[in-house]
């Protein structure tokens, strides 16, 4: 099976959504990301568009 090209890349965050600040580096390679500033991590997942087919 091949993933698509859109779906393979890493979602970038703008902020960390605990405080809001933008010092963000990548944490792991499954979309998790940790805020400098705040000492959090996250992940991001693209859940779909809401599209029903």
């Amino acid at each position: 099976m091949t993933i698509p090209t859109f779906a393979a890349e890493r979602a970038v965050p703008f902020y960390c959504p605990y405080c809001g600040e933008e010092d963000l580096e990548p944490e792991a390679a499954d979309g998790g990301w940790r805020c400098r500033s705040c000492i959090r991590a996250f992940r991001l997942r693209f859940s779909g568009t809401g599209v029903i087919r």
